[in-house]
């Protein structure tokens, strides 16, 4: 029961996620389950070749197995969609290949029929004459290489951040992102020592336990989507752009949704169902196996060249970061990664002279997008080993070089936003109190090496971003809140409606969560990058406050003393005389956010800084190269933990994805060809590559102008994990690894060579 002089306290409180007893039981409804009258089931036919021209597509043999309904090509999607390209940065992907294919495994056919298995043998049989054409998989290379994945590019203009995107002519560049800060060749100059280091990451993939799945059913006139997607706003904004409709005519529903991590935001495939649907006038289901998710969307692998110049006494004068980021094939939201990993590759540290080249570019691999991180974690991996070795040249403790450079509040970052409330030293120095830094550690014997490594990072958030939300409070008392935010698993939920419960004297637990449904639930960018808390919170906490205006104003009105416990209903039934009347109130959200000028400076480039450091130590069998994480601690700033129980868990949940990006996960190509694209190649960490010790905390530094000092949390566990064990591994051997992953074959042919070069030099 509403009561708006109650003083609750559901902030801070560990509340059970809303939805858990659902999904415990099997009541929770997923898009997999939809079953619809008269649905045809698509099946995907894939390319075979990396880049190679369209001759002839043969789909005679699929068109007459029995059952199959209808076999699709680009032409027939034409009928329907005459410009078939979509994209949340460049319209550069067609719904299926168009003319030619760009990676292996690029969608080219689509058999649809009422049974999924027929659908599938069927696909298996169309043929495609292909002329191969010369391909580029390698992101240096593609730089200068006069392979062209695209002859021409077409920008979104969808962002406000992405508008001025052009890519350079006649190039693989989708981006040239450049920033400058003070004068980086005087800074070298001024320097005593120079280093320089060249990192490279491997292509990864989200493994969400929910594969992609897409329903569309297009009836009088409107199109219905049920789709497994974190961001139904954009999706119904894009698919209206293609079908040239009103947004009214389009809707979009998500139920609960098994995990996204990146890989669900945009289009993947809305696009191609709400096609297939238009042309049989039938509704259509697309579900994706977890061996095609391979092909749909990665996280981008980069090279990233960094160097710096450092004074006698340790300070950093000036570093150059120069990172060149393998699009794949489509730029999806690439070009956004590229610009907001860009300027934070310079790492945490105040650094007067910085300049930064960051490059989207596409090759012939599959396309690469948002995953959990946001490119924070590629590049904290290069600047945090470079950070270690340079430490360890210079003959000073790596805890110390990292304090003695630290950006502290208020001071601007190398895009020249302020580390407003952001708790970068504290962070560090909550993960080095607890590895015992300054104290004794055992580093083995025999064929047994132990080391420990530390390292922090940050991340800038997406912006600028809007999230609106509503509050419905009925006769009754009861209380609904609708936003488009969507719950894949973090708790959001939840959170959401503790918000609305603090503010409006109720359990968090009586607030019912309204699923994003674009014709009830109100805009919202899109559930990515930790901006949910702080942008829906803060929408929501408008809302709730808003109602509470009413509800007030509401008392007065009717003559009760403001101090009066009348409730919300006596107070309706006051005014109408029976059980009738609702209380509404909206919220939107806006945080400020100032374009960079000419040089990438920005008084407020992003809305909130996210920060992660992060400890390890590690046991290393110098005979197998078999690398075992012993200890691991995750400290972030967390702002006001709203929900500690979630909040641990998001923190461990990032981190356990990042350990698999640091030691075991790796899309293996040759020539193009993914070698390893199933769960049974590709290694996911289990419980047993777990640490024995498995620490998640954070620090709150109260974000002025987060719901209740809060700030997104869902990330920043990431940033600094890669390497904090990268540098644990090189204390432990005394050899650098530059590369990810961290494998056990690699650990094993490092310490030959090394063993090998020494003997060598010991001969001479």
């Amino acid at each position: 029961m509403v009561n708006t002089t109650s003083k609750t306290t559901n902030i801070g409180r560990p509340v059970d996620r809303l939805e858990s007893r659902d999904k415990v039981t099997g009541r929770a409804e997923y898009v997999h389950h939809l079953r619809l009258p008269g649905m045809l089931h698509g099946k995907i036919f894939r390319s075979t070749q990396p880049h190679a021209r369209i001759v002839r597509i043969d789909t005679s043999e699929a068109a007459a197995v029995e059952g199959v309904y209808r076999v699709v090509t680009i032409d027939d999607i034409r009928t329907v969609i005459p410009h078939p390209y979509y994209g949340p940065a460049f319209h550069d992907q067609p719904i299926l290949a168009d003319g030619k294919v760009r990676f292996a495994g690029e969608p080219v056919a689509v058999v649809l029929a009422a049974d999924k298995h027929v659908a599938e043998r069927a696909a298996a049989l169309i043929t495609v004459e292909y002329e191969d054409l010369p391909a580029v998989f390698d992101e240096v290379e593609a730089m200068s290489s006069q392979v062209l994945v695209h002859d021409e590019l077409k920008p979104a203009a969808t962002f406000a951040d992405l508008k001025h995107l052009t890519g350079r002519r006649g190039t693989n560049v989708a981006l040239d992102y450049r920033l400058r800060r003070g004068n980086v060749e005087e800074g070298f100059r001024s320097s005593t020592h120079i280093f320089e280091h060249e990192f490279r990451l491997q292509t990864v993939m989200h493994a969400t336990m929910e594969p992609m799945v897409s329903v569309a059913d297009v009836a009088n006139g409107r199109l219905t989507l049920h789709t497994a997607s974190q961001g139904p706003s954009f999706v119904r904004i894009e698919i209206a752009r293609l079908l040239g409709w009103p947004e009214s005519r389009v809707q979009v529903k998500v139920p609960h949704l098994g995990g996204g991590f990146g890989g669900k935001l945009y289009i993947k495939l809305e696009a191609l169902v709400t096609a297939l649907s238009l042309l049989v006038e039938r509704p259509v289901k697309v579900s994706l196996t977890m061996e095609e998710q391979f092909f749909i969307i990665t996280r981008h692998p980069c090279t990233f060249r960094i160097k710096s110049g450092v004074s006698k006494d340790g300070r950093i004068l000036a570093r150059h970061c120069e990172v060149i980021w393998n699009g794949g094939a489509y730029a999806d939201i690439g070009p956004r990664v590229t610009q907001k990993a860009g300027f934070t590759s310079a790492g945490p540290y105040d650094i007067e002279n910085v300049a930064i080249e960051s490059y989207a570019v596409y090759t012939n691999k599959p396309p690469a997008g948002a995953l959990r991180g946001f490119g924070a974690p590629q590049t904290a991996w290069a600047y945090e080993c470079h950070t270690d070795m340079i430490a360890e040249a210079i003959g000073m403790d790596k805890l110390e070089f990292r304090l003695k450079n630290l950006l502290s509040r208020d001071r601007p970052q190398a895009s020249g936003t302020p580390m407003q409330d952001a708790a970068v030293k504290e962070v560090l120095l909550s993960v080095a109190e607890q590895l015992n830094w300054s104290g004794s550690f055992d580093r083995g014997t025999g064929k047994i090496r132990r080391g420990r490594g530390l390292a922090v990072g940050i991340k800038g958030i997406t912006s600028p971003t809007t999230s609106v939300a509503i509050v419905n409070l009925s006769a009754d008392g009861s209380c609904f809140l609708s936003i488009g935010t969507v719950d894949m698993g973090q708790g959001s939920d939840t959170v959401m409606a503790q918000i609305v419960a603090e503010v409006l004297g109720l359990r968090a637990e009586d607030v019912r969560v309204i699923h994003p449904d674009t014709d009830v639930t109100p805009y919202d960018m899109g559930t990515l990058g930790s901006r949910s808390t702080f942008h829906m919170g803060a929408a929501v906490r408008l809302a709730a406050e808003e109602a509470k205006k009413k509800i007030d104003a509401l008392r007065r009105e009717l003559g009760f003393d403001a101090t009066s416990d009348v409730t919300l209903p006596e107070l309706l039934r006051t005014k109408y005389g029976m059980q009738a009347g609702n209380i509404i109130g909206t919220g939107s959200f806006l945080p400020g956010y100032k374009k960079p000028d000419a040089d990438g400076q920005s008084e407020k480039a992003t809305p909130f800084w996210g920060v992660g450091a992060t400890g390890a130590e590690v046991e290393i069998d110098t005979e197998t190269g078999w690398v075992t994480v012993t200890k691991v601690i995750n400290v972030i700033d967390a702002g006001t933990a709203l929900n500690p129980k979630l909040l641990k868990q998001q923190i461990s949940g990032s981190a356990i994805m990042q350990l698999g990006f640091t030691l075991t996960e790796n899309m293996v190509f040759q020539n193009g060809q993914l070698t390893n694209g199933s769960l049974a190649d590709y290694k996911i960490p289990n419980i047993l590559d777990m640490p024995q010790e498995w620490i998640c905390q954070w620090v709150e530094s109260r974000q002025q102008d987060g719901p209740f000092g809060a700030k997104g949390a869902g990330e920043f566990s990431s940033i600094a994990l890669s390497p904090a064990i990268g540098n644990a591994v090189a204390d432990a051997l005394g050899v650098r690894f530059l590369d990810l992953p961290i494998t056990p074959e690699g650990v094993y042919r490092a310490l030959r060579d090394a063993e090998a070069s020494s003997n060598g030099e010991q001969a001479s």
